[in-house]
């Protein structure tokens, strides 16, 4: 399988993860989107704000997400997103089901002999 192939399935992958991720960068409380991409880095997943911001928005719009603006010692205001009860519940959901995912795919992808 050519290399550029390869590379479109990882980037399928980590795609289809992303939403969950952010949502898990957020469940902690209240978090500045740097700090999203910060979290995301520290657990090898490299997100630029230019596609942060897109699905921070959607995340929002599907009420998953609420956010308010605090003011920032360092320049303008910055905006703080939190999950939602929704956003919690949703969070809730998607761990069980990578879990689930996770044991299955273990279960498959068993060491070459």
């Amino acid at each position: 399988m050519p290399n550029e192939l390869i590379e479109q399935k990882q980037a399928q992958m980590r795609k289809g993860l992303i939403e969950f991720c952010i949502l898990l960068a957020i469940a902690d409380g209240r978090i500045y989107a740097s700090e999203i991409i910060n979290k995301l880095k520290a657990a090898d997943l490299l997100l630029v704000e230019g596609t942060l911001y897109p699905l921070l928005s959607r995340l929002r719009t599907q009420g998953l997400l609420t956010y308010d603006w605090e003011e920032s010692p360092a320049g303008p205001p910055r905006k703080y997103y939190q999950l939602t009860v929704a956003g919690e519940t949703t969070l809730r959901e998607l761990k069980k089901t990578w879990t689930s995912l996770k044991t299955s795919i273990n279960k498959l992808n068993k060491p070459n002999k």
